[in-house]
């Protein structure tokens, strides 16, 4: 029979939870406090200009791709370009090491940059490509809702396989002895808002799937896609409010019944949230529900700029590390301080896509990971980001302050107010504790209608994969509607 079910957020895991959930036949109501839905996929505008605000760097684009697929949207109409080089790493005494997919490149590159280690990221590959096809399908294509799913031989076997003990940083030691190449195969993990001195082994992973399945660029931003989304949830018939809050659950029992939208209250048969989920708890009066303390991602200051020239020369992803890695990832997530010599990111798309500034003019994006957290007043640290442009100025960017026309800067802060756990950028850390079995899972443990997705669920953040836990929760909430076997959700 056909049931109403209420999402509450439209990011991207309330999006695409809203278009699993109306193919498989059900109304579907999708309420977004924002006057716009995809939330932390946007784009910072000013001027005729436009840069994403928020994820820039897509991976896993055959799990994207099939996703999409799955909720009706033709994939091939997506226009992705693979970017070979992936990236540049500059190290402070002046090396810089590119990151290429041809094996035959990189090989190159390595033996010019770090001799002697050819073999050990050749065997880092081949190790990595079997243990990355048993992750996916252990961990990423499954819900652990029910955890006897997860305490089993075969996935105890795989973990104990994965090293998932170990931390990236360590498990990287049997492969490169260089520190430098260690760190270009660990900082991946900040992509989530993990420490790679803490984060387990398994998110050795993510550098291994950018050399094995690319690195990608969506024409026009990656925020593009909220619209390419948005378009199919009108078109397929999803009801969606904007600009209104869903401000409370009301119960009977163990079932939430209605949601309170002002001053308007909604019944439906099963709800979701879509928030992140500590946060969302409290805001909706649910702390009862979940008392454990969970540690926040990192949090990032992030420099968006608008300048009359473009630099064609800067790839399109860079890193420039501190002189010491090690001590900028203990000021974020241990000490918790102000970085004095950060590692930081840049974002230069214009030189691949001019669509997204006036004719001869660029945006550039800068993020510097921070510790989150409302201990720091970024208001009034004006001489932090200043002297963050001023180095991105000499090591990359050369005239770099002469050619801004624009800039915006938001901190942790910002997404404290905007409803990110402890002003992480990333969701919950993706530690060992707070991975897997250990992370909040698509269904709300003692409520038998409410449902979760977003970064902070399982199986994580990053946009595929967050489109990945709102593919299991669709598939777990029709289970439980049907009260049948686990519903199959593709083609």
């Amino acid at each position: 029979m056909k049931k109403h079910i209420l999402i509450a957020g439209g990011g991207i895991g309330g999006m695409i939870s809203a278009l699993y959930l109306k193919k498989a036949g059900h109304d579907v109501t999708l309420v977004e406090k924002n006057e716009r839905l995809g939330g932390r996929l946007a784009f910072v505008r000013e001027k005729g200009y436009k840069v994403d605000e928020g994820p820039t760097i897509v991976l896993l684009p055959d799990m994207l791709r099939g996703i999409l697929h799955d909720v009706g949207i033709d994939e091939t109409s997506l226009d992705l370009l693979q970017l070979d080089p992936l990236y540049t790493i500059h190290y402070q005494d002046g090396t810089s090491y590119t990151k290429y997919s041809d094996t035959r490149r990189q090989l190159e590159e390595i033996k010019r940059v770090f001799p002697k280690e050819e073999q050990g990221y050749l065997t880092f590959m081949q190790e990595m490509t079997d243990r990355f096809q048993e992750g996916q399908e252990a961990f990423l294509e499954k819900s652990f809702h029910e955890k006897r799913t997860f305490f089993t031989k075969a996935n105890m076997k795989i973990l104990m396989k994965l090293k998932a003990y170990r931390t990236v940083q360590s498990s990287l030691k049997k492969y490169f002895s260089d520190e430098r190449l260690r760190d270009a195969y660990a900082l991946q993990t900040l992509y989530v808002g993990g420490n790679p001195y803490e984060a387990s082994a398994i998110y050795s992973l993510v550098s291994y799937s950018e050399h094995a399945h690319g690195i990608y660029y969506l024409k026009g931003g990656y925020a593009s896609l909220v619209d390419i989304l948005e378009r199919q949830l009108l078109k397929t018939g999803v009801h969606i409010r904007k600009s209104e809050e869903v401000a409370q659950f009301e119960f009977e029992g163990k079932r939430v019944v209605k949601a309170k939208i002002n001053d308007e209250h909604i019944a439906a048969d099963a709800f979701v949230m879509n928030g992140d989920y500590p946060a969302a708890l409290k805001q909706l009066g649910l702390g009862e529900q979940d008392r454990r303390k969970y540690v926040p991602s990192s949090g990032c200051v992030m420099v968006y700029l608008g300048l009359n020239k473009v630099y064609d020369e800067a790839p399109v992803h860079q890193f420039f590390m501190g002189e010491h890695f090690d001590q900028h990832m203990r000021e974020v997530f241990q000490t918790k301080t102000i970085p004095q010599d950060p590692s930081f990111y840049t974002f230069n798309p214009s030189t691949i896509d001019p669509s997204l500034a006036p004719e001869g003019s660029s945006v550039l994006y800068m993020l510097i990971p921070v510790p989150s957290g409302d201990h720091i007043n970024w208001e009034q640290e004006t001489d932090f980001v200043d002297k963050m442009v001023e180095r991105l100025e000499k090591r990359g960017f050369p005239q770099l302050r002469e050619a801004v026309v624009w800039h915006k800067v938001r901190t942790p802060n910002d997404s404290m107010r905007e409803g990110l756990f402890e002003g992480g950028s990333f969701g919950l850390a993706p530690n060992l504790f707070q991975s897997g079995v250990f992370r909040p899972q698509v269904k709300v443990a003692e409520v038998d209608n409410l449902y979760a997705v977003g970064a902070s669920i399982h199986p994580g953040g990053g946009v595929p994969i967050v489109m990945q836990s709102a593919k299991l929760m669709a598939s777990v909430l029709l289970k439980d509607l049907n009260n049948r076997k686990e519903v199959k959700l593709s083609g």
